[in-house]
């Protein structure tokens, strides 16, 4: 039985916040740069090429590529042969986010009570997702998710006789609607299968996924390349003003479902596209 102490976990934690919001992964910062030396249009070429000016900006001054530092959102994989001592791990999270919200100064996007609006100040609590897995290491992976994007996400709930060409109109309808409100190029995630809310969960995790990296089922795989050819030949283009750039990439998650239910979940993200993982 391994042992680790909290104060452990909210150290990487503080480092994480800082390290997601200042820097895109290898994976995205490629995939904006390569859409830049592809994009046709001259207004979509101007704006993906201002949008890596800002990523070079961000990274040499060490300030946030974007002002909405988002709400910290992380899946955390528990080693069933781990033992964590000191606080509970929840508390260590928000502890590493609080600090890290702090010392980095980071924008704090949190309000206590939906309804009633008080900023908590330190940008907790945050979304954690938990999986029990083999070994004796703790897996963390944070998504600091703004909420322009978020807020243009969507959950259908079809029939199975929709099949496949109704997940494909549903996924191209959340991203029609959203029209330039996502801040394109937008990496869009699709969650199919499960229930009602592992639908969104799964839709969240696929933002996570290497731009870079289809998905290993080769069904889903030709559907993720359809279904980018097709938002790309809309027209939306890179913040909303035309262009072939629309989306960097699709990611599908699936999970088993029940006999009467074909639920999908559409979560897209902006360009900033934030994701760190660490193993402790």
């Amino acid at each position: 039985m391994r042992t680790i102490h909290t104060d452990e976990i909210i150290k990487n934690v503080k480092e994480m916040c800082i390290e997601a919001n200042l820097r895109l992964s290898k994976d995205m910062e490629a995939a904006i740069r390569n859409a830049r030396e592809e994009e046709t249009g001259t207004l979509g070429k101007q704006i993906l090429g201002q949008l890596c000016e800002n990523m070079d900006i961000a990274a040499k001054e060490e300030i946030p590529i974007c002002q909405d530092t988002g709400m910290a959102v992380f899946f955390v994989k528990v080693g069933q042969d781990l033992h964590i001592e000191g606080i509970s791990l929840t508390d260590a999270i928000n502890e590493g986010v609080r600090q890290g919200y702090e010392e980095g100064y980071l924008r704090k996007s949190v309000v206590s009570d939906p309804l009633l609006r008080v900023n908590t100040k330190d940008n907790t609590p945050a979304i954690i997702h938990y999986d029990i897995v083999p070994g004796d290491k703790l897996e963390i992976l944070i998504a600091p998710k703004g909420f322009g994007s978020e807020n243009m996400s969507r959950v259908f709930m079809l029939k199975p006789a929709d099949g496949v060409e109704g997940v494909k109109n549903a996924v191209i309808q959340a991203v029609m609607d959203a029209g330039p409100n996502a801040c394109p190029p937008v990496v869009v995630g699709v969650g199919i299968g499960g229930d009602f809310e592992k639908s969104a969960i799964l839709a969240k995790k696929a933002l996570t996924r290497n731009a870079e990296q289809g998905s290993p089922l080769p069904h889903i795989r030709e559907l993720e390349q359809e279904l980018l050819e097709t938002i790309n030949q809309s027209g939306i283009g890179p913040g909303g003003l035309g262009g072939r750039t629309t989306a960097l990439a699709v990611n599908i998650e699936t999970y088993a479902t029940h006999i009467a239910g074909l639920p999908v979940a559409v979560n897209m993200c902006c360009h900033v596209n934030r994701h760190v993982t660490r193993i402790i």
